[in-house]
C-alpha cells in the first residue's frame, strides 16, 4: 500500500522516530531491491528513481565548489528573487526561528543566495553542506527540498529518509517553487528546514503559500512598472501614424495606437533594434524606448518560407520553442503547463480535440474549459502556427521535439497520463 502525503505527515507529527525509522526502512530496501514495508510516496519514489540513473551516491554526499561572497552579491543583485524577500521574511522567519527551522532561498540554479534563521540550526546545516552559494541541485546532492521542487514545479516535503543521500536523513525540509508571472520562468525555491524532530504537518502549505503571495507581489511590481511606461509611452504613440505598440522588455505591451490591443508580443531572445519578424504582428521596425521597447509596423510585405518548430524538452527544469523561417527566428520559455501541451501536439500531428486534449492531460474528457483557456494563451504567441479544431500545428510547419537522453526524465513535473505512458513506453504517442 502506498505511503500518501497526509500518512507520512501525521506518522511523523505523532511519532517522529517511528516515522524515521520506517522511512529508513522504506529506503534501504527500495535501493537494495529488496521488498519495502511501504511503498515510498510517488513524488519521492519518482525523484529517487532520477538519482539512481544519474549516478547519484546514497551513501556518501557530494559537495560541489561554494560559489564566492562576491558571486553570491552578483547573484543576489541580478534576481527578480531580491524583490520579495521582505514578503519572505515577514511571513516566514518570525515563526520559523521560534520553531527551530531555518529560510533558504535559492536561485533557478539550486544555488543558496540567502540563509536565515536560528543560529543553533544555521550551525547544523552548515555540517550538512546547507551553506551560502552552496549547489543543491537535485542531480548534485539527491531528493531535498529545495532542488526537488525546482524540478517538480510543485511544493515538495522531504522527511528523514526520503532524502536520498543517508548524510541528510537527520534533517527535515519543505520547499515550494516561486516562478516569474511574467514568463512562467522558474525563478528560484523558497524552502524552510530544519531538525527532524521539529517537523510539523502545516509546513509545506505555510511554504506554499508564502510563495504564492511572493509571486503575487512580483505581480503587482509589473503592473506598477507597466504603468510608468505607458506614461512615458503615450506621448510618443499620439505623434505617430500607423499601428505601433510599446512593450516592457518582456513583450507585455503597455500602450497601442491603430490596432487592437494585445496583451503581449514576444520578441526575439535578445532583440536589438532595426527590422525583425514578430509573431501575431509580422514585419516591424523595433527601437528602444524608456525601460522597453517601440514596436511599429514596417511597410512591405511579411517574407514566407518553411517554418520549422524546435520544442525543447531536454533540460529538467527548462523547456522552450524556436520559431525559425524565412525572417522569423525567435525564442519562448515555456510555462510547464504550455510545456506538456506542445509536447502532446507535436505527437498528435493529426490534432487533438479539446476533450482529446483533456483526457491526455488530466485522464478526464470534460475537463475542457481548462485545456481551452491555456490554448488561448498559447495561441497569444504561436497562433500564427496552430490551427484548432481540431488543435495541431500547421501542416506546412516542420516539427522538431528535442527530449531527454532518458525518457523517464521527460516533463518530471508532469502528472499528464499521455505523458506517464510515454515515460514507461517510448513508443506510445
Amino acid at each position: 500500500m502506498a505511503l500518501s502525503p497526509m500518512d507520512v505527515t501525521q506518522l511523523a507529527a505523532a511519532d517522529t522516530a517511528r516515522a524515521a525509522r520506517m522511512l529508513s526502512e522504506v529506503r534501504s530496501a527500495r535501493l537494495s531491491g529488496g521488498r519495502a514495508p511501504v511503498a515510498p510516496r510517488p513524488v519521492i519514489e519518482q525523484s529517487w528513481d532520477r538519482m539512481l540513473r544519474s549516478g547519484v551516491d546514497p551513501e556518501h554526499d557530494f559537495r560541489s565548489g561554494l560559489l564566492t561572497p562576491q558571486e553570491v552579491l552578483r547573484r543576489r543583485e541580478c534576481s527578480r528573487l531580491r524583490h520579495v524577500l521582505p514578503v519572505l521574511r515577514e511571513a516566514l522567519l518570525s515563526v520559523a526561528d521560534v520553531a527551530h527551522h531555518i529560510m533558504v532561498v535559492a536561485d533557478e540554479d539550486g544555488r543558496v543566495l540567502w540563509r536565515e534563521g536560528s543560529a543553533r540550526v544555521l550551525r547544523r546545516a552548515d555540517g550538512l553542506g546547507f551553506e551560502l552559494g552552496a549547489d543543491w541541485r537535485e542531480e548534485v546532492v539527491g531528493t531535498n527540498g529545495v532542488g526537488t521542487p525546482a524540478v517538480t514545479r510543485r511544493p515538495v516535503q522531504v522527511f528523514a529518509s526520503e532524502h536520498f543521500v543517508r548524510s541528510q536523513a537527520t534533517w527535515t525540509c519543505a520547499g515550494a517553487p516561486i516562478t516569474d508571472p511574467r514568463s512562467g520562468r522558474l525563478l528560484g525555491v523558497v524552502d524552510v528546514s530544519g531538525p527532524l524532530e521539529t517537523m510539523h504537518p502545516a509546513t509545506l502549505a505555510w511554504v506554499d503559500s508564502v510563495a504564492k503571495l511572493a509571486e503575487s507581489r512580483l505581480r503587482e511590481l509589473h503592473t506598477r512598472s507597466l504603468d510608468r511606461l505607458r506614461a512615458v509611452a503615450a506621448p510618443v504613440l499620439a505623434r505617430l501614424e500607423g499601428r505601433a505598440l510599446v512593450t516592457d522588455r518582456d513583450g507585455w505591451t503597455a500602450a497601442v495606437t491603430g490596432m487592437p490591443y494585445l496583451d503581449r508580443v514576444v520578441l526575439p531572445k535578445s532583440p536589438e533594434a532595426g527590422i525583425r519578424w514578430l509573431p501575431a504582428f509580422g514585419a516591424c521596425t523595433v527601437e528602444p524606448l524608456a525601460e522597453g521597447w517601440l514596436v511599429r509596423a514596417a511597410a512591405g510585405p511579411v517574407p514566407q518560407d518553411a517554418t520549422r518548430i524546435v520544442l525543447d524538452l531536454a533540460q529538467p527544469r527548462r523547456w522552450s520553442v524556436r520559431v525559425l523561417g524565412g525572417a522569423e527566428d525567435w525564442a519562448r520559455e515555456l510555462s510547464p503547463r504550455h510545456a506538456e501541451l506542445l509536447y502532446l501536439l507535436a505527437v498528435h500531428r493529426g490534432g487533438r480535440s479539446a476533450a482529446g486534449l483533456a483526457e491526455d492531460m488530466f485522464g478526464d474528457p470534460a475537463r475542457t474549459v481548462t485545456v481551452r483557456a491555456e490554448m488561448s494563451r498559447v495561441r497569444k504567441y504561436l497562433g500564427a502556427h496552430l490551427e484548432h479544431r481540431p488543435y495541431r500545428f500547421c501542416e506546412d510547419a516542420e516539427v522538431e521535439i528535442l527530449l531527454p537522453a532518458d525518457l523517464r526524465d521527460l516533463l518530471p513535473h508532469s502528472t499528464a497520463p499521455a505523458v506517464a505512458r510515454r515515460r514507461v513506453s517510448p513508443g506510445v504517442p
